[in-house]
């Protein structure tokens, strides 16, 4: 296991950024967060490869907030939560790893970056596996899913049998055991999973783009910023991305991010 906080909960945290912050909220400016010395982000403190409290290793959620702050001049100021749906009722500014949904209605209390990498659901299978790209996946084969999700419907709308599971987690090791043929995780799961097993790690399919719900941007969420401080975690998205410095972060725990479309 990757830790008492399971995979299913720390996705649920980083993709319902965008929900969670639809309350209303604060918003603070640049101005403000310079004048207050700090800029504050909201994460799970027991959710690694997102974030943990204990600090070794911190997470990529934290080391990236502490380079984006570093980029504006400030400290960073971390507000740790439990359930996304605290996020409202916290001093933070931001949050990563948010969904960049096109269809956000505008009324949302959160405002987006330009998105940093590109993310979804992709399909793993163990290693010498014959299947080399999701069209391998038929009515013989058996792909875990999580219960719900987009994927578990793709999945079963092609005829492909599915083996329901809660947690990542729980679905990469049913793969490791050779319980089923495939699973449809996200990169940051099996690319975690893999650093931590490296005797036997998973492969990763290329992601399949023809299915557009199953891929995303991910993005910087600010609770109602000011022009100046989108502007501001632009720029500094910018700075850290052609550095490497992001690719950088995220390859620390196993995870290969590809540039966002």
């Amino acid at each position: 296991m990757m830790g008492a906080i399971r995979s299913g909960n720390r996705l649920a945290l980083a993709t319902l950024g965008l929900l969670c912050l639809a309350a209303p909220a604060f918003g603070r400016t640049l101005a403000a967060i310079m004048e207050r010395g700090s800029i504050g982000l909201c994460a799970h403190p027991n959710s690694l490869p997102f974030a943990s409290k204990a600090g070794d290793p911190p997470g990529f959620q934290v080391e990236l907030g502490r380079k984006l702050a570093q980029q504006l001049g400030v400290s960073l100021a971390i507000e740790w939560i439990l359930i996304s749906y605290q996020v409202p009722r916290t001093d933070c500014d931001i949050i990563l790893d948010t969904i960049a949904a096109p269809d956000a209605p505008p009324e949302f209390g959160i405002k987006l970056s330009k998105p940093y990498y590109r993310s979804g659901v992709i399909v793993a299978v163990p290693q010498g596996s014959p299947i080399t790209s999701p069209a391998g996946l038929d009515g013989h084969t058996k792909i875990a899913v999580q219960t719900g999700s987009l994927a578990a419907m793709t999945f079963d709308r092609r005829h492909v049998p599915i083996s329901v599971f809660g947690f990542e987690d729980d679905m990469l090791a049913a793969l490791a055991a050779h319980e089923v043929d495939a699973a449809a995780v996200t990169p940051i799961a099996a690319g975690y999973y893999n650093l931590q097993h490296a005797d036997h790690p998973v492969t990763l399919l290329p992601p399949d783009e023809t299915e557009r719900d199953l891929m995303w941007n991910v993005a910087v969420g600010m609770r109602r910023p000011d022009d100046a401080l989108r502007q501001a975690i632009d720029n500094a998205i910018d700075k850290l991305s052609g550095d490497g410095e992001i690719a950088d972060i995220y390859r620390r725990y196993g995870v290969v991010i590809l540039p966002p479309r």
